[in-house]
């Protein structure tokens, strides 16, 4: 069985293109458009990848991270930074901030989904 993915992006195009590559490759997906829904999908949806934009309007993705670990319940959910945050140190600071793995907007829809479940792979429990 294929892992539940919430994604958390605010761009709507980003949003459908995520969501669809996702969904045509038979994986169940939850959407949330800020932090403050990300973090109640997360509560209520338990998803074990989670897709997570950094720029969001109402609170930084490195912010909902870390409030996704500081939840036990959350330990083992696969938190993948997707942003466009590609200067130097971004992807220390969303490691640090609790994710487990960075990719790099725009996305390449031919190789997004090899991508993220290499990561998933390699991180899970």
């Amino acid at each position: 069985m294929k892992p539940r993915i919430l994604i958390v992006e605010d761009n709507e195009q980003n949003m459908y293109m995520l969501s669809f590559l996702l969904t045509n490759n038979n994986y169940k997906v939850f959407q949330a458009f800020n932090g403050t829904e990300g973090l109640q999908l997360a509560e209520d949806k338990n998803p074990e990848i989670i897709l997570m934009d950094i720029q969001l309007p109402d609170m930084d993705g490195y912010h909902v991270c870390k409030k996704i670990r500081a939840n036990k319940h959350h330990q083992n959910s696969i938190i993948i930074a997707v942003t466009s945050y590609a200067m130097g140190g971004d992807r220390e600071r969303a490691i640090r901030s609790g994710a487990n793995g960075y990719i790099e907007k725009p996305i390449n829809p031919e190789t997004f989904i090899q991508q993220m479940e290499t990561i998933y792979n390699e991180q899970r429990p």
